[in-house]
């Protein structure tokens, strides 16, 4: 088999194996611990990853590899700039090479540099369509740490890291969805009971309440299978 194929075979196995490593992740925070974790392992230079993500109008660092990536996406956030904020804020790939000498983000790079010894960046983009979800930064101690082609399957590695967070955030969002339809009905059932009124008129009963105290109506519900009645207000 001619070299240039071995290569692209091994590649394709590499991504294959990090596409069902991802995949058999239970939660969020398990598939974002699996990303840094297969990122350094398969990232040319990759001393250690962090990953940043959009909550709100927050960012946090939920996941890092190891404490480098921890202290640098940290003085990101405590600066409030760096390349894993530009990649958030302007969709694009941020590439670093010796970051004592950029001049893009001084107080950063200076203290990136100092107190952590990072040399190269690369920060990407993780987006599903055109929802931006966060970014995956790669950090090196050593200059000229990460070339095109490290770029390249970096990116390749981001795409399927953010498909993977995209579905774990969405089978979250649906097993919680799931609860609190269980919650509202075991609720319904208490009131039903208790007041003898009708599945409908229990829900309506719940959704009052919920109204009336400004209380979402989830957790009236929980309130209701704890206590066996309906929240009373304040006085």
């Amino acid at each position: 088999m001619p070299r240039s194929n071995s290569g692209e075979m091994e590649l394709a196995q590499m991504f294959a194996e990090v596409s069902r490593t991802l995949l058999d992740q239970r939660d969020v925070q398990s598939t974002l611990n699996r990303i840094v974790q297969l990122a350094q392992a398969n990232l040319k230079n990759a001393e250690s990853v962090g990953v940043t993500i959009i909550k709100g109008r927050k960012i946090e660092s939920p996941a890092s590899s190891g404490e480098l990536a921890l202290l640098v996406d940290r003085l990101q956030e405590l600066t409030d700039q760096g390349p894993c904020l530009d990649a958030l804020r302007n969709h694009e790939v941020v590439l670093i090479s010796d970051l004592e000498s950029d001049t893009r983000w001084p107080e950063f790079a200076r203290r990136a540099h100092n107190e952590a010894g990072v040399s190269s960046i690369m920060s990407l983009r993780l987006f599903v369509h055109e929802d931006t979800i966060g970014s995956l930064n790669v950090y090196s101690t050593q200059r000229d740490a990460f070339d095109d082609k490290g770029l390249a399957l970096g990116a390749i590695f981001a795409t399927h890291a953010a498909v993977a967070i995209a579905r774990s955030r969405r089978e979250a969002n649906l097993e919680l969805k799931a609860d609190s339809r269980d919650l509202i009905g075991r609720a319904k059932g208490i009131l039903m009971a208790q007041r003898h009124v009708t599945d409908e008129q229990a829900f309506a009963l719940l959704r009052e309440a919920s109204q009336r105290l400004n209380v979402k109506l989830v957790k009236i519900a929980d309130d209701v299978t704890f206590t066996g009645d309906l929240p009373r207000p304040v006085a």
